[in-house]
């Protein structure tokens, strides 16, 4: 596992914490930046994925 992937990884989480928090509180910003940070982790994710891939 490379650094991309993990921290794609964690930003997918905290994203995912930001946006549950935000239906939670009813807070639509918050739910909108937890959104795009998890989608942006994804991202990432993918990227790191795919860098291993090509390693192989």
């Amino acid at each position: 596992m490379n650094k991309d992937q993990v921290k794609g990884r964690t930003e997918e989480a905290k994203g995912k914490a930001k946006e549950i928090a935000g239906k939670v509180t009813g807070n639509k910003k918050l739910e909108r930046e937890g959104k795009v940070q998890n989608t942006a982790g994804k991202v990432q994710s993918k990227y790191g994925d795919t860098k291993e891939k090509l390693k192989q």
